[in-house]
């Protein structure tokens, strides 16, 4: 069977049409970020408002890191061309509806084309950078500058390339940028602002250039929120092929439900992304902080909060988990009860945001992996879950029961050791391995605490006690401020290691 960009007789005259034009289109947007996120939210938007005729640009898109090559190159296979497939529950009615979505203008790899990547810096009429990089991929590390050679930070490469431009165009104050950072991060263009001029200074870059990107440059805070559930399983992706006639290795699912929340000036924002116009679910808003809380706390959070405990007990996907009798009265009982109590929000409509989050949970169409939430888990915990915590111990209350045991799944899940092919590995309370995909600096640091356990006799609450320690993890010394907590973890462990082997 031919690939999906051999076949486009298979496409609509409107799908051949878009895709045709947009080789020809300016090059409006540089994407940080070859994912299937941005793909199934942001590319699709985009995708939305071309069909509209309202918007008119298209993307470079390049990936964050090495490791993205292989899928980078695949999308340039064909020529940039993916199939999304949205399917679920929208206001209680089944719908599923497919697209071939084509807004790529650009495709390529920045390690190997450097160059390319900075001529985009003299493209007069590129004005919108998306990212998404992972909680982990939007932190400053210090990195030297070396002619010729790839950044390899998202943040450094987006200070290069502003101040090529900023040197291109002798800082002209209409050639600054608008970024638009989707990584789950509160506050995510600030920090990316701050990432910038850090680097800014650590190269030696001259005062008059952090001056444009303050005042010429936007970075504006976001938040995202819609389920991408990425490539199906294969059964479902063969019987899909044969119906369309075309394969496409790029093929991308999600739920119908989108919103993205931008701190900004909509009636300027729109001039330049008509986003609202193409009756998106899109708000410009003066404050994030009620859309970043409830999404951040109860959706990401749930998911967080579910996902260690879940694989322990051998759970594949997020549906199944919600549906198990235990785990899923577990994670409504820990949000409705432990975690929206602690949030300066009207509780009514947390309650219901819950609700719908649940129903997204249980979609029928959604395999969403629990090993794909899993990737980072530490430094979602600290973003997701942890305020909760820190709020019981300021003001000195007992930590509820479900946290307790979602912060001893989260640990007991990173109970891991270095496998022969360098992955780091852990098991279930079955037995059944899984590998753990995170920082691995932390993981390093983290096996080596469990190895002393294990082979050392260190005992558990000794164990516990050093791992709350673990400043650069946590943000916080966690056993100094919680003196009780480490015992109560290593008592709900022993008693999850307890269970397995009754």
């Amino acid at each position: 069977m031919s690939t999906i960009h051999l076949r486009k007789d298979k496409w609509t005259e409107q799908q051949k049409q878009l895709h045709e034009q947009v080789s020809q289109l300016p090059i409006k947007i540089l994407q940080i970020g070859e994912g299937n996120f941005l793909r199934g939210f942001f590319d699709w938007m985009i995708y939305e408002s071309r069909k509209q005729g309202i918007y008119d640009g298209a993307i470079a898109v390049t990936q964050p890191r090495l490791h993205g090559k292989p899928k980078i190159e695949a999308l340039a296979k064909q020529e940039g061309a993916y199939t999304l497939v949205t399917r679920g529950l929208d206001q209680g009615k089944q719908v599923e509806q497919k697209e071939v979505i084509s807004v790529f203008g650009a495709v390529f790899d920045p390690y190997e084309y450097w160059e390319q990547f900075l001529a985009l810096a003299r493209n007069e009429s590129l004005r919108i950078v998306v990212s998404n990089t992972t909680e982990a991929g939007l932190v400053y590390r210090e990195e030297q500058l070396q002619e010729g050679v790839a950044i390899q930070s998202f943040p450094g490469k987006l200070t290069k390339l502003l101040y090529e431009r900023y040197q291109i165009f002798n800082g002209a104050a209409d050639k600054g940028l608008i970024c638009l950072p989707c990584e789950l991060l509160e506050r995510n263009g600030d920090t990316l602002k701050t990432c910038v001029l850090k680097y800014s200074d650590d190269w030696g870059y001259p005062e008059a250039f952090k001056t444009w990107v303050v005042e010429h440059n936007q970075f504006l805070n976001t938040l995202v929120d819609r389920i991408v559930t990425g490539y199906p399983d294969e059964a479902q992706a063969n019987a899909w092929f044969e119906e369309w006639g075309y394969e496409d290795t790029q093929l991308t699912t999600a739920e119908p439900y989108h919103l993205w929340a931008i701190e900004a000036d909509g009636s300027q924002m729109e001039k330049i992304l008509p986003l609202q116009q193409a009756g998106l679910n899109v708000h410009w808003v003066d404050d994030l902080v009620p859309f970043q809380l409830r999404k951040v706390r109860i959706l990401n959070g749930a998911h967080t909060l579910m996902t260690p405990l879940a694989i322990l007990h051998d759970k594949e996907h997020v549906r199944e988990t919600m549906e198990d009798e235990r785990i899923g009265a577990f994670v409504r009982q820990t949000v409705e009860q432990e975690i929206i109590p602690v949030m300066p929000m009207d509780k009514q409509a947390l309650q219901q945001y819950a609700q719908d989050v649940y129903e997204r949970f249980l979609n029928p169409f959604i395999r969403h992996r629990l090993a794909d939430i899993a990737m980072n888990s530490l430094s979602k915990f600290t973003t997701r879950l942890l305020p909760n915590y820190l709020y019981y111990m300021e003001q000195q209350q007992s930590i509820p029961s479900g946290l307790l045991q979602a912060f001893a799944g989260l640990i007991r899940y990173y109970k891991v050791s270095q496998a022969e092919a360098g992955q780091f590995v852990g098991k279930t309370l079955s037995g059944v391995t899984y590998t753990v995909r995170d920082d691995e600096a932390l993981l390093q640091e983290v096996a080596a605490i469990w190895k002393q356990h294990e082979q050392a006799g260190q005992s558990l609450v000794d164990t516990m006690t050093e791992l709350l320690g673990k400043t650069n993890i946590w943000g916080h010394q966690l056993a100094e401020k919680s003196p009780e907590l480490a015992q109560q973890l290593a008592d709900i462990i022993e008693e999850m290691e307890g269970v397995s082997h009754e």
